[in-house]
């Protein structure tokens, strides 16, 4: 998972995903640093992110999200609640966040 790539869309200048920093790389670990980066930007020290890659093997907290609501990866959690984003999102994150401030 850490060589994937952080979207099924492919990573263009059109910048859906509402971040730049991780441009024109396309891969989830650069995605998750332009995220916590533009999220701790906006949130500071509220808003704290993990990420969980799956090649050392499958934690059993992650096990447990996947065999009951079986999300579309990448997972989000906001405060124990899933959110079935499937991509990393800016805005849709956000929203997310929002919800629970």
């Amino acid at each position: 998972m850490k060589d994937s790539e952080c979207c099924p869309f492919p990573c263009d200048e059109n910048r859906t995903c509402g971040l730049s920093d991780c441009y024109p790389t396309g891969k989830l670990t650069a995605a998750f640093d332009a995220l916590a980066a533009a999220l701790r930007k906006e949130y500071g020290e509220r808003v704290d992110l993990k990420l969980t890659l799956l090649d050392d093997g499958v934690p059993d907290y992650v096990k447990k999200i996947i065999e009951t609501d079986f999300p579309p990866l990448p997972i989000v959690t906001v405060n124990g609640k899933l959110t079935r984003i499937g991509r990393i999102a800016l805005d849709r994150i956000k929203k997310e966040i929002e919800r629970e401030l």
